[in-house]
């Protein structure tokens, strides 16, 4: 049976021409076509349609209520495909792509805006959208393909990804300003004794790693305080409530102010992250810029 006849995309055109010009003369030139054409296309889909678009009045055209409410829609359309083309146009330029990035809230706080400004000082401006997700649901969205990269720290590598591990950096001692351990160059174990300390959560493994260093020194601590994030501890050290263990990272995002100092230890607790890139997107060079600003960022100069 033959396909009965369709409202086509070019019926669409006139009338949007129509509406926009006010009339068919001027729907023609913005069409580069003929009068006649412009009347026999606006003809046969008001025929298709089965209703007037519009009302002749004095030789003009003026829209119906049913045009103008199709008007409305035709706009919203147009706009979206005014944004296709635009997109389209700008991955062909330099700088064009846009990367999105999925990384754990308290990287994109403490390494990812220096490896941004890295990058962009190097390669120039690039489109970057950044959201934040804690673990597991970090994993999930990374192995459904739905961002350019993720940032987190080291576990397991979700299916369809690949991991690239960033530089290992030490954790480090972040004490309120003026205190009396400030005036040492370096922190051993037996410097924090007898210390209030704040601390990350129980069952978060740097906090199972700090608490097995003092354990085997025979070094006990004023556990008082406790919290899930590396930025409150260090809110709570720069309002004087006690001394603490960070990542670097953190450390130095939050040390900006006068309120806190950080200090190297003379033993090692790695710091270690991971960048995840997804296996079934296509490959964009400005994430390959961004995981080798991360890299520089996370180097113990940098950090």
């Amino acid at each position: 049976m033959p396909e009965a006849p369709r409202i086509q995309h070019r019926h669409i055109e006139v009338f949007r021409a129509i509406m926009l010009a006010g009339g068919v003369t001027g729907a023609a030139g913005l069409l580069f076509t003929s009068q006649p054409t412009v009347s026999r296309e606006l003809a046969r889909l008001e025929q298709l349609l089965g209703y007037a678009l519009f009302e002749r009045v004095h030789g003009r055209l003026r829209p119906t209520a049913r045009a103008l409410a199709l008007w409305d829609e035709v706009q919203r359309s147009w706009q979206g495909l005014d944004r296709v083309i635009e997109r389209a146009a700008a991955l062909g330029r330099p700088q064009g792509a846009r990367i999105s990035v999925l990384s754990m809230p308290a990287l994109s706080h403490a390494l990812l805006p220096l490896a941004l400004a890295r990058m962009q000082a190097v390669h120039g401006p690039v489109a970057v959208s950044v959201a934040t997700q804690e673990a597991p649901l970090l994993q999930e969205w990374m192995a459904a393909q739905r961002y350019d990269l993720g940032l987190t720290e080291q576990g397991e590598v979700p299916p369809g990804v690949r991991m690239v591990a960033l530089p290992a950096v030490d954790e480090v001692a972040v004490l309120p300003a003026g205190h009396a351990l400030a005036q040492k160059s370096r922190l051993q174990p037996q410097d924090f004794a007898g210390q209030p300390f704040v601390s990350l959560a129980e069952g978060d493994p740097y906090r199972m790693q700090i608490d097995r260093v003092f354990a085997d020194a025979g070094v006990a601590r004023q556990m008082l305080l406790e919290t899930h994030s590396a930025i409150a501890v260090c809110a709570l050290v720069q309002q004087g409530l006690g001394v603490a263990i960070v990542n670097p990272l953190t450390a130095r995002a939050c040390a900006a102010g006068a309120s806190m100092v950080v200090r190297p230890l003379t033993f090692s607790i790695p710091f270690e992250l991971q960048a995840l890139l997804p296996l079934h997107r296509a490959a964009v060079q400005e994430v390959e810029w961004l995981v080798d600003a991360l890299k520089q960022s996370m180097a113990p100069e940098s950090a």
